[in-house]
């Protein structure tokens, strides 16, 4: 697989600095039941890498210390980790709002039989991977049978209240299908609502688009094919300052599976950990009782898929969210 880095190293983003600290970004594993062609992670089934109880405990313990009002939980499919419950349930009960990044076929794997049940039961905020509505775009990107396993999930979501009760928020993400900028998020959002609720029955809180990272599986795909220059040149165009301020990293920080820190989720797979000091990689151990408000983010040109355009973010798009 390519390394992109290089490439992305070379290219000048504008610097930006840290606001006030929201959220706790936790990859808690790279393993996954899907490996999907956009996937940024690179996860998949027979990736290893693993967070144990002591690295989730010591994100528990950052999370009380410095009163982080979100704690969101990522992967791989983060639902494997063996701590993973255990984590959104200590959350909670630091009144920190929880989120779980779903690619929502996990709910039918051997094992999670319940984990619907649970995610209810904790109000955990359910943040689905569905990167279309049609069945053939979903499957060319995650995989056949994808499609249908995942109506089911959002069924049986739906089924439990998430999509109308006002504790249960069920989010759709959205990615374009190859090297192109995703359509306006209002826009494409309502489609969502028409077609998932007219042919299936299904309704949910919001859809979230994102842009395609140049990174990783989705990255090197890029390089192989001749396309990685076109698609950064597309990205720096369309780059606009006024998303500069509504960055994910300005109130986030991603936090590996051996708890080293980074800016964000991109930062941590590219392994550009934290710039602080003279320390060459961060530990969340030596930030447990410091603030770093203010501090530098560490930039290359990967950051411009976060503001080329309306923007995108794991919030979606910043232009429209800002609206």
């Amino acid at each position: 697989m390519h390394d992109t880095l290089p490439l992305l190293d070379k290219i000048r983003f504008p610097a930006i600095c840290r606001g006030k600290l929201e959220t706790l970004q936790v990859n808690v594993g790279y393993r996954c039941n899907q490996s999907c062609f956009h996937c940024h992670v690179n996860a998949g089934p027979n990736r290893t890498e693993e967070m144990t109880s002591d690295i989730a405990d010591l994100a528990l313990e950052f999370l009380r210390r410095q009163k982080i009002a979100t704690m969101d939980i990522t992967g791989g499919a983060p639902e494997l980790n063996p701590h993973f419950r255990r984590l959104a349930h200590e959350a909670r009960l630091l009144g920190a709002q929880v989120m779980d990044r779903c690619n929502l076929t996990i709910l039918e794997q051997p094992g999670q039989e319940d984990l619907a049940e649970f995610l209810a039961s904790e109000h955990v905020e359910v943040v689905a991977s569905m990167p279309c509505y049609l069945q053939d775009n979903v499957e060319r990107q995650r995989g056949k049978g994808v499609f249908d396993a995942s109506i089911r999930g959002l069924k049986r979501l739906n089924a439990l209240g998430y999509g109308h009760d006002p504790r249960l928020t069920l989010s759709l993400v959205y990615n374009p299908q190859g090297p192109s900028l995703p359509p306006p998020q209002t826009v494409l959002e309502a489609d969502y609502k028409r077609v998932l609720g007219e042919q299936y029955g299904i309704t949910f809180n919001r859809l979230y688009v994102l842009a395609n990272m140049p990174i990783q599986r989705f990255g090197s795909t890029l390089v192989t094919n001749g396309k990685f220059e076109s698609y950064l040149d597309l990205l720096q165009n369309a780059h606009l300052d006024a998303n500069l301020g509504g960055v994910m990293c300005h109130n986030l920080i991603s936090v590996d599976w051996r708890g080293y820190v980074y800016d964000c989720d991109f930062n941590q797979m590219l392994d550009l950990p934290m710039a602080r000091g003279r320390h060459h990689r961060v530990h969340l151990a030596d930030l447990l009782d410091d603030s770093i408000d203010g501090n530098p983010i560490r930039v290359a040109g990967h950051c411009y898929g976060c503001t080329a355009g309306q923007g995108s973010s794991c919030g979606g798009a910043l232009k429209e969210a800002a609206q």
